[in-house]
């Protein structure tokens, strides 16, 4: 089943095409990579999908609805939750509270509710505290909870905003450039977290630059360069294709 479907999208800033008539789709329950040089579309394409940009040609269909038109707010109600490239966390808030913030887009309490503390309210609030400390098991940071997020290490606040995405409940997750900054141990064990996610049901679409990872979890990948699709196919399929080592590879399969 086609989960998501990138069809023929192009955007444009002033004079620069930063993606141009792009397509490819998204299995439900697969790990698909997205890569590319530095400048080639990879995030503008991320912030299509997710409402932050509205392309000038071209539809984003999500479980066969399209979601083009809709507001960022829209799409995580939808079922997409996304990381960002550079981390965005509330800094002083604890580490559960920045999970808990996550829930925003699926619970049901209101002003009065708040204000006068509903015993459904009281329920609401114990209920999204046990799940929020769940997820920062799930991704090996409970022990943090009580914490501000700006104490955490680099690699450790990139598993915060993933507990964070995860707590809006996704179809899928779009992670930008998670290994970014982790070491050789914190990428091992974001590649098994990122199977583990898989294997909840949720299906990941990932921009990343450490090739270990891609290559090691994805089952398909999409490579840009200047804003165009230059290849897709299975990890192998990309290590040999020789446009793709000519724009981003080495005679190694490495990052240029």
């Amino acid at each position: 089943m086609i989960l998501l479907a990138v069809q023929r999208i192009t955007k444009t800033f002033g004079g620069l095409v930063a993606v141009n008539n792009v397509s490819f789709e998204v299995e439900s329950g697969s790990i698909v990579g997205l890569i590319g040089p530095n400048g080639a579309g990879k995030t503008t394409v991320f912030n299509i999908i997710t409402g932050i940009y509205r392309p000038d040609k071209g539809e984003i269909v999500f479980n066969g609805q399209s979601i083009t038109l809709k507001k960022s707010h829209e799409i995580v109600k939808q079922g997409i939750a996304r990381t960002f490239q550079t981390i965005r966390l509330f800094s002083q808030l604890s580490v559960l509270e920045n999970v808990l913030s996550g829930f925003h887009c699926r619970t049901k309490s209101w002003v009065f509710g708040a204000i006068f503390r509903f015993p459904w309210e009281r329920r609401e609030e114990r209920q999204k505290v046990e799940e929020a400390m769940k997820l920062l098991h799930f991704v090996g940071i409970e022990r943090y909870y009580n914490l501000p997020a700006s104490s955490l290490s680099y690699g450790n606040q990139r598993l915060l905003e993933i507990a964070r995405a995860l707590a809006t409940s996704p179809q899928l997750l779009i992670l930008d450039e998670p290994a970014g900054g982790m070491n050789e141990k914190e990428s091992a064990e974001l590649i098994e977290l990122i199977r583990r996610i898989r294997d909840r049901g949720i299906t990941v679409l990932l921009i990343e630059h450490d090739m270990n990872v891609v290559m090691d979890i994805c089952e398909k990948v999409v490579v840009l360069e200047y804003g165009s699709k230059i290849a897709e196919g299975t990890p192998e399929e990309i290590k040999r294709n020789p446009r793709v080592i000519e724009a981003y590879l080495g005679t190694d399969g490495e990052e240029r």
